[in-house]
């Protein structure tokens, strides 16, 4: 038995740290939390000053009773994540395990030799601020989500919403968001541009500095140039510098990793997790664009080694969030002489970025020359302008440049030669239609920003935040198609102006967040009933509140209580109200046919449209919103259109084609099975050559998964799956070793290896009994007398997902 027991949370994290440390330490892993509240009850004592009850949850039954094995007799180390979520981990196990107080408690923000030596040299104890400030975000989480959840399903009758303190922030930004661009008003202006022939295939582009409000003034500005002459009024040329970005923090990294890589954020943080385990970077938890003196001194080795002297310059960069720690590091890699992170590619790239990131914060400005042409025009005052830009020293260029959100400015290159009073030869001069854009719906990345610049939440909830409102179906992340727009363009050439119509792609969206009609209804209700709740600013003054009592500055249970007094009062006051069915539904109009009433409603599956009243004598009409629609926005016309659906499309094989909208998406029907439509294909316009075509690809595919079947037992197939060929022996999904032909299996091999595959465990959901779970203090009794109440309880917070 080792003298030396290593917890870690990690499997990965373990390897990696018990290569450094040898023979006296083993490092083992807890597998994340092993304690929680309970998953059906709220495990609050209210009454008693907001006693928790935790529990070993039942997954990590076996976890607990192997370390508590090994730690019997040995010096146990306590080897968390150095943030609140690590330390809240450290001291469950420590409760866990029946460990002392003075158990030694070590943190490191990075897994080398060097990092994990000074920490075991360092130990302190367990910091109960920290687990506080913890404790208190997941009681207050648990608080709001068990309490306010079932009043979501008896106001507006919706089973399974549930309600975040964060999250319901987060749908507020989309939905407020998408409201802005609803009540955007477009408007067109003119943009005038020229281009001048200086011969030998050199050609300089200019604009007018302003933009014309009308075509008239623009067409009026035109007939003024038709006689002009034109030429450099001044020339005016300027050094110019660019520096670089600060390294990552985890909001930063989660934004440039969206715009470069097109990662999720949730997919960021999983590929810097196994990074950061694998020992390749620094905690990836981060608030703080701080890097060590000796991080420094490394990055200035790569950096004079690879482009030279000049190429350095240190920089201390200072976060400008209050919360920051600035004894934490950015991100960045633990060797900057590797650099080569991973043989995976996903891993790669990110590590690619976090390193380029890193030494570019260390290195020279980039050195510019800006050079701004004037052109006179000989018939009017007005003037055109022509940029150029040129590099002088690239600096930190070599490496890096930091993305945008916004568009991509057009790249300008260096002007031609030119002198003043140059006469230029006009080739074209053109006044183009431009229309203001409305303000730009959200990536993930953007809202991480929008979060972090309103202070609410911090680097470990992002992730989670944006995964469960897109989990909820509060908010869809998608791509959405643009719509032809047509516009004007006046052009000067030759003598003579020219006025044409021509059309633009309009609107198109890439990866943005569109709020949900059920999103959109579950937001009014709480802004409305809980605005003091769900403000922006007391969303913020709430992490400040963490951030105090994670400083010892407050006390978790008198926050929590002075949180919890008006918000459980705001709630009975609440119940009491009669249910708001203009929450769910909507008036828009009469069917001209019958006479009846045309509404917009929301449903279990969604939004649909409905044509007449249950209480009818005949049963009312339905049809579910198309992708896109909104229950807030659809108009009269558009909700008829619904009505057409299903449609015959035409026929195959002698059976007709039918296209409708199920509570999958839209699908066509044919000889009673079913294909679904594409997301580029639209259910009101798709053609039967469309239809067929889709359905000719599936049978393809369902062609191709079968590689064998056996006379032995029908059921067993091997199959082409989604990861690469498999058994399906039963209720098991067989994998094949690699060193085997799936299709030269005998039955004997696959009975074989069926019996060597264990099966599937026990989940949560299945009825076995569930393994003993011990607990840190009894149940609170209150609310429980009846055993109705309590059976009722059970079921309805089966719903609630924290």
């Amino acid at each position: 038995m080792s003298k030396n027991l290593v917890i870690v949370e990690s499997p990965a994290k373990a390897k990696t740290i018990e290569n450094y440390l040898g023979t006296d330490f083993i490092v083992k892993s807890s597998f994340g939390h092993v304690r929680d509240l309970p998953e059906h009850d709220m495990g609050i004592d209210v009454e008693n000053n907001f006693q928790p009850s935790y529990e070993i949850s039942s997954d990590k039954v076996k976890v607990i009773s192997e370390l508590k094995k090994l730690a019997k007799g040995a010096e146990v180390w306590l080897a968390t994540d150095d943030d609140r979520e690590g330390e809240a981990i450290s001291w469950h196990l420590k409760e866990a395990l029946g460990l002392p107080d003075t158990t030694k408690r070590i943190v490191f923000r990075e897994i080398t030799k060097t990092a994990l030596q000074n920490a075991i040299s360092k130990p302190r104890q367990i910091d109960f601020d920290l687990v506080d400030a913890q404790q208190a975000r997941r009681i207050l989480d648990r608080l709001v989500g068990y309490e306010l959840s079932p009043v979501l399903w008896k106001k507006i009758r919706l089973g399974g919403l549930s309600a975040g303190r964060v999250q319901s922030v987060a749908v507020r930004i989309v939905v407020e968001r998408e409201r802005e661009i609803e009540a955007f008003q477009t408007k067109g202006s003119y943009k005038v541009t020229a281009r001048f022939d200086l011969g030998q295939g050199k050609v300089l582009n200019a604009e007018l500095a302003k933009n014309f409000s009308t075509e008239q003034q623009a067409q009026e500005f035109l007939e003024k140039c038709l006689s002009a002459e034109f030429s450099i009024k001044n020339l005016e040329t300027k050094p110019a510098k660019k520096s670089p970005a600060a390294p990552f923090t985890t909001s930063t990294l989660q934004q440039e990793a969206s715009r470069k890589l097109s990662f999720s954020v949730a997919q960021t943080m999983t590929i810097a997790q196994r990074l950061y385990e694998a020992g390749k970077i620094t905690y990836m938890r981060t608030d703080s664009t701080n890097l060590s003196e000796e991080a420094v001194g490394k990055a200035k080795t790569q950096i004079v080694t690879e482009y030279g002297q000049d190429f350095f310059t240190k920089r201390v960069f200072k976060t400008k969030s209050e919360s920051a720690q600035e004894a934490h590091e950015a991100i960045r890699p633990t060797d900057f002489s590797t650099l080569k992170g991973s043989n995976e590619r996903n891993e790669q790239r990110l590590y690619e970025l976090i390193w380029k990131r890193a030494i570019a914060s260390q290195m020279a400005d980039a050195q510019l020359e800006r050079t701004t042409a004037t052109i006179a025009i000989s018939t009017a005052n007005e003037t055109l302008v022509a940029q150029g830009e040129v590099i002088k020293f690239e600096g930190f260029l070599k490496v890096y440049l930091e993305s945008s959100d916004e568009e991509d400015e057009e790249q300008k290159g260096m002007l031609p030669p030119l002198s003043i009073n140059q006469v230029l030869q006009l080739s074209d001069l053109r006044a183009t239609e431009r229309f203001t854009r409305h303000p730009p719906r959200y990536t993930e990345a953007s809202l991480v920003k929008k979060l972090e610049e309103m202070g609410i939440g911090r680097p470990s909830t992002y992730a989670p935040t944006i995964s469960t409102i897109i989990r909820r179906e509060y908010v869809v992340k998608e791509d959405r198609d643009g719509h032809e727009r047509k516009f004007t363009e006046l052009s000067l050439q030759d003598g003579r102006i020219e006025r044409t119509i021509k059309t633009e792609n309009h609107g198109a969206e890439k990866s943005k967040l569109f709020p949900t009609s059920t999103g959109m209804v579950v937001n009014d209700y709480l802004v409305n009933h809980f605005e003091d709740i769900f403000d922006f600013s007391f969303t913020a003054s709430v992490e400040k509140d963490f951030d105090n009592i994670a400083e010892g500055k407050l006390s978790w249970r008198d926050m929590i209580k002075n949180f919890y007094t008006p918000f459980h009062k705001k709630l009975n006051e609440v119940k009491e109200e009669a249910v708001d069915k203009s929450l769910t539904s909507r008036d828009l109009g009469e069917d001209p046919e019958s006479g009846k009433k045309v509404s917009v409603r929301i449903g279990k599956y969604g939004p649909y449209v409905q044509i007449g009243d249950v209480e009818d004598e005949e049963k009312p009409k339905f049809a579910s919103l198309l992708k896109g629609q909104l229950m807030e926005t659809i108009k009269f016309e558009d909700a008829m259109e619904l009505f057409k659906l299903p449609r015959v499309v035409g026929s195959f094989e002698d059976a007709e084609l039918t296209v409708n909208i199920g509570r999958f998406g839209p699908y066509v029907k044919h000889q009673n099975k079913f294909y679904s439509l594409a997301k580029t294909d639209d259910p009101m316009t798709v053609t039967e050559d469309r239809v067929i075509e889709i359905i000719k690809d599936k049978r393809v595919i369902e062609s191709n998964r079968l590689i064998k079947e056996f006379d032995e037992d029908p059921d067993v197939k091997v199959l082409n799956g989604r990861y690469g060929p498999y058994i399906a022996f039963g209720k098991k999904n067989v994998k094949i070793p690699k060193d085997q032909e799936p299709a030269s299996l005998t039955f004997e091999q696959v009975v074989k290896l069926a019996a060597e595959t264990p099966d599937k465990p026990v989940g949560r959901g299945s009825r076995k009994a569930p393994a003993k779970k011990t607990t840190e203090t009894k149940k609170p009794a209150a609310k429980k007398t009846a055993a109705k109440k309590t059976a009722t309880k059970k079921t309805a917070t089966k719903k609630i997902k924290e």
